[in-house]
């Protein structure tokens, strides 16, 4: 069947629309802070031959796991054997995106009753227990089990209720079970609009012309990447960098590598001359490894590609069972988010190689710091969960972004939610001057903030990096400043390492710094007129750009 280009262009922006209205849905009636605020989700819709469609424009560790995910579920549910309404959940760690937290919820769709695709979201929860709140406890976490509760696929959701019993058992094990509930039901509430919207779309073009449509769009979209990678120079580009661990300075360092071979118009990335795995919940399971791989190659080919499976089948994503990067189960990996940005740099510094004029110097990182304890005032638990961003490496033409995340198109949550929620108070939030990286284009500043404890007492968990080696830079540029954690306790200043588990009291001061972003090109080339730009700006000091940091 012959598809007209304005169809497959309506066709494709309708699915597009769908997952993003989808997610529109779930953040509008999300329960917690991380969902309703930090935009920590992501949705995706998939045909009833479980290829990828379309994306919400979210995150990429999500996305990327999401086709594994449907394949799972549907190997183990034939949409056929559904109702209208149901909905499989599952948090696996190897199965879905890489920890307990990240709950994947898919709902088959029905259309004039018969089975007709899938629509999925993932929402990250604020706790699904274990052994720290927020159930991303790096230290003193050995194994999978004591990281929380483990769903394997169920049907948690029938004909549109949820399954009291499972919701018991699920929302028993939690710490803060309303928000759990509530962020289940808004994920029930996007999916619900995606069948419909799906729906909609199979009715108005007919089944025989949408799958046509699906057909050439992912053909389009296959021969498109391919014509990309053809285009970068065959060879093997290789890049290496160390990740923090768990102990102090370089003892506690993590090799981490990736070659990248371009052979042709197809590609592989493989990770397997990494580390092996730790025995601390920092391990990336291979889903998730995987997932920054497309995102990455996307990136340095065609961003505006349509994400779909089409686009995918080029890549090629490896990496060696029990290294840090595909670990065997048990293996733990609840702060793995602390690492993602750290998978785009491999292939950033190794694309470098073959593409210089498309990539970046290293990020400064980002800080997911947990803070948990009972308010004083109302005797409720409480979960501050945060979100902090630094800035972007320099790139070729341009300095790097100031406070933009970094491969996630997560948000900052806003201090005034953060005090409102919870018994702290936000002292400081602030670019950092003379942070960035210097290079003829500067990285972007590191960010300070300064949180206070309210309660008696709470539980904190580090979830950070870049505090032994800094953010590179490339073709001459500099290295951004190094990033630090600081308690602030009856006057002393005390200094924690990136991932670290710590007790805190009435009146302690959370101090973190995030690092600066590395620099591009050579220092000695940076324009004048831009260095007093960064000293108007209050990127750089006086002093510090006479310091050569501009």
């Amino acid at each position: 069947m012959t598809i007209s280009p304005i169809t497959q262009s309506l066709v494709w922006n309708t699915l597009v629309s769908i997952a993003e209205e989808m997610g529109s849905t779930l953040r509008r009636t999300a329960f917690s802070e991380a969902v309703r605020e930090a935009d920590d989700f992501s949705t995706g819709v998939f045909d009833r031959h479980g290829r990828l469609l379309s994306q919400g424009n979210f995150t990429p560790g999500h996305l990327g796991s999401m086709p594994a995910v449907v394949e799972t579920v549907s190997s183990m549910y034939l949409g056929e054997s559904l109702r209208p309404g149901d909905a499989i959940v599952l948090n696996d760690s190897a199965l879905g995106s890489g920890h307990f937290p990240d709950f994947y919820m898919v709902t088959p769709v029905f259309v004039d009753g018969a089975f007709s695709g899938w629509v999925v979201n993932i929402a990250h929860h604020v706790d699904v227990g274990g052994a720290a709140p927020g159930s991303q406890k790096v230290i003193g976490v050995t194994e999978a089990y004591q990281e929380g509760l483990r769903i394997l696929p169920v049907k948690l959701v029938r004909e549109g209720v949820f399954d009291v019993e499972l919701l018991r058992m699920i929302t028993a094990n939690v710490r803060i079970p309303a928000a759990v509930e509530g962020d289940l039901a808004a994920q029930r509430n996007a999916n619900e609009v995606g069948v419909d919207r799906f729906a909609e779309l199979l009715r108005s073009v007919g089944r025989e012309t949408l799958d046509a449509a699906v057909d050439a769009i992912l053909d389009a979209s296959e021969a498109r990447m391919r014509e990309a990678i053809a285009e970068i120079p065959d060879g093997t580009y290789s890049f290496d960098d160390w990740l923090d661990g768990i102990e102090e300075g370089e003892a506690g360092l993590i090799p981490v590598a990736v070659d990248v071979t371009v052979a042709g118009d197809g590609m592989v990335i493989d990770f397997s001359r990494s580390g092996d795995q730790v025995a601390a919940a920092i391990n990336a399971y291979f889903n998730y490894t995987r997932a920054h791989g497309f995102f990455a190659v996307k990136v340095f080919t065609d961003p505006e590609l349509p994400q779909n499976e089409g686009g995918l089948r080029a890549i090629d994503v490896r990496a060696r069972e029990g290294c840090f990067f595909n670990p065997r189960f048990p293996a733990p990996s609840g702060g793995r988010a602390a690492i993602q940005i750290r998978i785009f740099e491999l292939i950033n510094g190794a694309m470098s190689k073959a593409l210089p004029d498309r990539v970046m110097a290293a990020y400064s990182h980002w800080s997911n710091p947990i803070l948990s304890g009972t308010d004083d005032d109302t005797g409720e638990r409480f979960i501050y969960y945060d979100l902090i961003f630094g800035g972007y490496g320099a790139r070729h033409g341009a300095d790097g972004l100031e406070g933009t995340a970094p491969v996630i198109n997560c948000a900052n949550i806003p201090v005034e939610v953060h005090e409102t929620y919870n018994p702290v108070v936000i002292h400081r939030l602030a670019l950092k001057a003379n942070t960035g990286g210097a290079g003829q284009y500067r990285g972007g500043c590191g960010i300070v903030k300064e949180v206070e404890l309210l309660a008696s007492n709470a539980s904190l968990t580090l979830l950070g990096d870049r505090h032994v080696k800094p953010p590179h830079g490339l073709f001459g540029g500099e290295a951004g400043a190094l990033a630090s954690s600081t308690l602030l306790r009856g006057g002393e200043e005390i200094a924690l390492i990136s991932k670290q588990m710590v007790d805190l009291q009435r009146g302690d001061i959370l101090r973190l710094q995030l690092a600066g972003a590395g620099g591009f090109g050579p220092v000695e080339d940076r324009d004048a007129a831009a260095i007093e730009n960064d000293i108007a700006d209050g990127f750089v000091t006086e002093a510090g750009a006479a310091r050569g940091q501009a």
